[in-house]
């Protein structure tokens, strides 16, 4: 199925260390997302280049990860944009609290950036002159939102829904519940009219049964065995710092993960002894997969 946008829509299909950017342009202009902050002049670029000397009015955001919102600074500062957050992180962004939010708990960056309101779900708001309503999509982050046009059929997921997949279910390794909210958000997704998804990440797709099927499937897998969602996070943390750094000497990678409080908690998920195990298995983990290689005493991005 052909998935078609409005022409106030674009997307910025980014690569896996940033999330996609969706652009509405109209009488007034808006962007949801902004990326990983070491990719902050590449957004910049994108937005300028779209806009040309129209500036950006408005910056709003999926969840608080940081692959989508660490291009808020720039932005901010080079537009002055109105930004609004999801509503439950607000008092942690004002304090500016690493550990509520989750960028240390990731070993990840974030420029501190600031706020001037606030998204809710239930709330409606007008995006390249169309009308779209903000959704709770909890699991993969418990204060994700998903925005939904009607008209349109429109579905801007953030990491609630990918073409395959969704994001990891980051709860579930603090012992809180995340399975059960993923299957609610899918639910709820499946019952609405939802003809095209601009996913967080991957490209913009039409068959949206064959993606919540895929979906389906991926859940039953991982909450069948919660060790399968603690071995999934480690990769995708491991691979995340790899796509940012590069390349990462295998015999700092230890001490690396030893830092990193989400790999502790995934930790009590698996069976490795130590973190010298794990590194060693996560790095095997993701050659096998052929998202890595090993370069003499180098982990190398493939």
């Amino acid at each position: 199925m052909t998935a078609r946008l409005p022409a106030c829509m674009q997307v910025f299909e980014r690569g896996w260390l940033s999330a996609n950017n969706v652009l509405f342009t109209g009488t007034e202009t808006a962007l949801v997302d902004s990326g990983y902050v070491t990719h902050a002049p590449q957004t910049l670029a994108l937005v300028r280049h779209a806009l040309g000397d129209r500036k950006l009015d408005r910056l709003l955001n999926t969840h608080l990860h940081s692959d989508h919102c660490g291009g808020n600074a720039a932005l901010q500062a080079a537009y002055g944009c109105h930004t609004a957050i999801p509503v439950a992180e607000a008092a942690k962004v004002a304090a500016w609290d690493e550990d509520a939010l989750s960028f240390r708990a990731t070993g990840q960056q974030c420029a501190r950036f600031g706020f001037d309101g606030v998204l809710a779900p239930g709330d409606e708001l007008k995006l390249g002159g169309l009308r779209w309503q903000a959704l709770g999509a909890p699991g993969h982050d418990p204060h994700a939102l998903l925005l939904f046009c009607a008209d349109e059929g429109v579905l801007i997921a953030g990491d609630a829904l990918w073409e395959n997949g969704f994001g990891v279910v980051f709860p579930e390794l603090a012992g809180e519940p995340g399975f059960d909210e993923v299957r609610a958000t899918l639910d709820l997704i499946g019952a609405l009219d939802a003809r095209v998804v601009v996913p967080g990440h991957g490209r913009v797709f039409g068959d949206v049964p064959g993606a919540l099927a895929r979906a389906y499937a991926r859940l039953d897998y991982l909450s069948a065995d919660p060790r399968r969602n603690a071995e999934n996070a480690l990769k995708v943390l491991v691979k995340f710092l790899l796509l940012e750094r590069q390349r990462m000497a295998l015999a700092e990678l230890p001490a690396l993960l030893a830092s990193i409080p989400v790999v502790a908690a995934a930790r009590t998920f698996v069976e490795h002894d130590g973190y010298r195990a794990l590194a060693t298995w996560s790095t095997h983990a993701l050659v096998r997969a052929n998202a890595a290689r090993i370069d003499g005493p180098w982990l190398l991005d493939h």
